[in-house]
């Protein structure tokens, strides 16, 4: 009798687990697919990673040449807030490329869905400077801090960007096969000696409401550290 009620019991947890691989989810769960998401793209001369809300969405595969363009799908959420961190290439103690005889630029370009992209309003903030002519130190490197990415960073005293033309940038032919239309290419004011850069914008879109709903976030290993 005894076995007969535990082989009972087995069949009833094996049988709940599976209904829980099944897909047996609580009512007010709603989940989100495909159609739901948004395509992002960026360039970045030479190489970027992306940060929305906090979270880690892209990062250029590529560290200097080829110039690469990134397109990925994202699933968006509203406020965002957008930082990217993108870097011309540049040696850390000459501040230049191609065994130290040239001087590199930058150039960084983004846009997302159909409404949001690189634009005069972003701030920006360089950390990395050189080469410097005439100065005693031929670089300067400015800490970047560890929060840099997160939705609460202060970036107020950061100032805007400088917007510039695509015949300054020079992206490469590929570029023109993918949409950044109305996009602007954006740096600080110098693209020459301005090596590293942090971009930072929040979108406020009060109209906006996520389709779906997928409950408390699960949490993460690293969450509980």
């Amino acid at each position: 009798m005894v076995r007969v009620s535990v082989l009972v019991v087995c069949i009833f947890c094996v049988s709940a687990l599976s209904a829980q691989r099944r897909g047996g989810l609580p009512a007010h769960i709603v989940k989100p697919n495909m159609a739901d998401t948004v395509k992002l793209n960026v360039y970045a001369d030479n190489w970027f990673k992306l940060y929305i809300n906090g979270k880690l969405v892209a990062i250029d595969s590529i560290e200097f040449m080829p110039h690469n363009i990134v397109s990925v799908d994202v699933l968006p959420e509203f406020p965002m807030t957008i930082a990217v961190m993108a870097r011309d290439n540049a040696d850390a103690i000459t501040g230049k490329e191609y065994e130290h005889v040239q001087i590199g630029d930058g150039g960084f370009i983004l846009k997302l869905g159909d409404d949001v992209m690189s634009s005069p309003d972003w701030k920006a903030k360089c950390f990395f400077f050189g080469p410097m002519e005439g100065e005693k130190e031929v670089v300067r490197h400015v800490p970047i801090p560890d929060d840099w990415f997160t939705i609460d960073f202060d970036d107020r005293d950061w100032g805007l960007v400088t917007v510039y033309e695509e015949s300054v940038v020079r992206p490469p032919s590929v570029f023109r096969d993918y949409d950044f239309g109305g996009a602007s290419f954006v740096w600080t004011s110098d693209l020459d000696l301005h090596n590293t850069v942090i971009f930072r914008t929040t979108i406020e879109n009060p109209e906006w409401e996520a389709r779906w709903n997928t409950g408390t976030p699960a949490r993460r290993i690293e969450d509980l550290k």
